[in-house]
């Protein structure tokens, strides 16, 4: 007999369980696809820590290291949200694939940059000369914008195209007069090439930024779970600022690092809170910087063929989840 009521009482908690709001046993797995990408590993500490179950909800990390097929997972409904930068993100939602950016995440700070041979002094010295670096992405956006600011265009340098390893180690080998690349390769590269960093991203703040992003559907219907894994993103900053070693090793095995190799890398991010995001959305009568991205991403997809098409920045942007 008692074991009967043990079985019915249990039944009971576990239906109560189950309908109560927001409570761990109502949660359906969300899982958001990214790379192993420095930038995105408070995410996979939430994780480990439990910041997501505290909440009632059922996150899960997935590496998916190709952008592209990250998109795809996302287009069929496999994944619920993805990370990958800004500009990225504006491919993904102008090739019909419907994503709203709620979280910015993090933000190259030297992490990217030209490495380039002692001759070349200024970003004008580039002109007529061979650069290595990958003709996509966040890449093409960066130096694009770079070019730009300093009255030049894509054609006034002879890029060729190569991964950030791969563009490292030829300009290593002087096959190149300049790289693209990021850390830990624009470091390797200007030690054992003998040349030195022209320019790295600390001088260009809110172009090269990572953001979370969701599937427009799925936001509809679960706000609330949304809104708590902003809060746990948050929450995880504030756990690696008070306990940076604990933090920094877990976050390394999420990189495939030792911690010390970590926390180098992370020299080179910087992690948007929740004054860095107010100020990266802004507001829909102060729009921040992240629509002005938007706005450049879709200039040089379009002129480079990467879109059919424009989208509103409105359409694959929402702050309201920004405390």
């Amino acid at each position: 007999m008692k074991k009967g009521w043990i079985k019915k009482w249990y039944a009971v908690v576990v239906f109560a369980g189950m309908m109560l709001p927001g409570g761990a046993w109502s949660a359906e797995k969300i899982l958001i696809a990214m790379s192993n990408w420095i930038g995105y590993a408070p995410l996979y500490l939430a994780q480990e820590k439990g910041f997501y179950k505290a909440k009632g909800i059922d996150v899960e990390v997935k590496i998916i290291e190709k952008v592209a097929d990250r998109r795809a997972a996302l287009a069929a409904g496999h994944i619920q949200g993805m990370c990958t930068t800004a500009d990225a993100h504006v491919i993904t939602a102008a090739n019909d694939i419907p994503i709203k950016m709620v979280l910015a995440l993090d933000e190259s700070y030297g992490g990217d940059g030209i490495v380039a041979v002692e001759s070349i002094k200024t970003i004008q010295d580039l002109k007529g000369k061979n650069v290595a670096g990958h003709k996509g992405g966040a890449t093409l956006f960066w130096i694009n914008y770079v070019l730009t600011q300093n009255n030049m265009k894509l054609s006034d340098i002879n890029m060729i195209d190569m991964t950030a390893g791969d563009a490292a180690s030829a300009f290593v080998a002087g096959k190149v007069d300049a790289a693209i690349t990021w850390e830990p390769h624009l470091s390797r590269a200007a030690r054992e090439g003998k040349g030195h960093i022209l320019l790295d991203s600390k001088k260009t703040p809110g172009v090269i930024v990572d953001a979370l992003a969701f599937r427009p559907d799925f936001i509809e219907k679960n706000r609330d779970a949304v809104k708590k894994i902003v809060e746990a993103w948050f929450e995880a900053l504030e756990y690696h600022k008070k306990n940076p070693e604990e933090a920094n090793a877990i976050m390394a095995k999420f990189t495939k690092d030792t911690p010390e190799l970590y926390k180098q890398h992370i020299e080179g991010v910087r992690f948007y809170g929740p004054q860095e995001n107010k100020a990266y959305f802004g507001t829909p009568d102060k729009p921040g910087e992240l629509y002005r991205v938007v706005e450049r991403a879709l200039d040089l997809w379009m002129e480079t063929k990467q879109i059919p098409k424009r989208v509103d920045p409105k359409s694959i942007i929402d702050g309201s989840f920004i405390p």
